[in-house]
């Protein structure tokens, strides 16, 4: 497989941008080139791990694209939480939210506007969707609403007791489901007349895949680190909630997972774009929520994981219509267009709640 050429620069460019701004405070150009350099690094590690992911096949690349992701979001999160000045009891909350509706509305909608443009109706594997679904749910309501409604500790938060089982079972339920996805019932998540005539990488090229991708990860987390007092900053001067940086932080890690399913929503490949989209919330959650717990326990950080009422309307809306999307196994313009809309209602009340 002929590697292009941009993948293979970007990491160790951006390594050399990490270790010259690392412990720095940049202004100006030096900033906007670490900003460039970290949204590069975090679309050539997607490209990577497709690599590594396309060598060992479905749907384990949507596996590996899921945790590659989640890795990027759970450093990013981790640095932002030890910058002072944030507000870190509730950044983790906000990210995951936003990844959740991002994901349910925004790259579902998307894929299946552009999907039902090309191809008029959609088609899909109810097994597999539905069962992603009921698990990311789940996964939801243990991180996001029980918190909320929970009188132990103040606030809309776990106690210590309560947290940890939150992370068992998030982690006990993404196991679980990963088994299902990889062994048990693989075939419900592969598409039903799958593709053979793509060229598969070869050994040596998913080794430097992988080499890479290690790379660009630690290079996204570090550049992240550097370029949090500026995103402190702009957020401040927009005059936005605190919670924006959540949204930010989902944009910018989903920014190539969103591409990857509307390019194979684009190709009539509507399952592996519902394994994309709903495996990375999957991974979001029920990888994310376990460790930024056992981060803030080891921090002494408080951590609120509750939503408000808004965003709680805002969840439970996407949760009803995304069952009311997948259950038929078709899908049409109507239902990418009504995803569409709760994304924008969800992006304009996170802006001007």
């Amino acid at each position: 497989m002929a590697f292009l050429r941009w993948p293979v620069a970007v990491p160790p460019v951006a390594a050399v941008v990490l270790a010259a701004t690392w412990g720095r405070k940049p202004h100006g150009i030096v900033l906007v080139l670490v900003a460039i350099a970290l949204i590069a690094a975090v679309i050539a590690a997607v490209h990577h791990a497709e690599v590594v992911a396309h060598r060992v096949g479905e749907p384990f690349g949507t596996l590996i694209l899921a945790i590659a992701v989640t890795v990027i979001e759970v450093g990013l999160i981790v640095m932002l939480m030890t910058t002072p000045g944030q507000r870190a009891d509730t950044l983790a909350r906000d990210t995951v939210y936003s990844a959740f509706m991002i994901v349910c509305n925004g790259v579902i909608g998307l894929s299946l506007l552009v999907g039902t443009l090309k191809h008029r109706v959609l088609e899909f594997r109810v097994e597999g969707v539905t069962g992603a679904l009921a698990t990311l749910t789940s996964l939801a309501t243990l991180a996001l609403v029980l918190p909320t409604f929970t009188t132990t500790s103040p606030g809309p938060s776990y106690s210590t007791v309560q947290l940890a089982f939150a992370g068992v079972a998030s982690l006990v339920l993404y196991g679980v489901f990963v088994f299902v996805q990889t062994i048990r019932h693989r075939p419900h998540f592969a598409e039903e007349q799958d593709h053979h005539d793509s060229v598969l990488p070869s050994t040596r090229d998913a080794w430097i895949s992988l080499g890479m991708l290690v790379v660009c990860l630690v290079a996204v987390v570090g550049l992240a680190k550097t370029e949090s007092p500026a995103i402190e900053r702009g957020v401040h001067i927009l005059g936005a909630p605190q919670s924006v940086v959540g949204v930010a932080i989902a944009l910018l890690v989903l920014l190539p997972e969103t591409t990857a399913a509307v390019r194979a929503a684009a190709r009539n490949r509507v399952q592996t774009s519902f394994n994309l989209a709903l495996g990375s919330a999957l991974a979001s959650i029920g990888l994310t929520i376990p460790t930024i717990g056992v981060v803030a326990s080891l921090l002494g950080q408080p951590l609120t994981l509750g939503l408000p009422s808004k965003d709680l309307v805002l969840l439970a809306l996407t949760v009803v219509v995304s069952v009311m999307t997948v259950a038929p196994g078709r899908a049409t313009l109507l239902q990418g267009t009504v995803h569409l809309s709760i994304f924008g209602a969800f992006i304009f009340l996170a802006l001007t709640p």
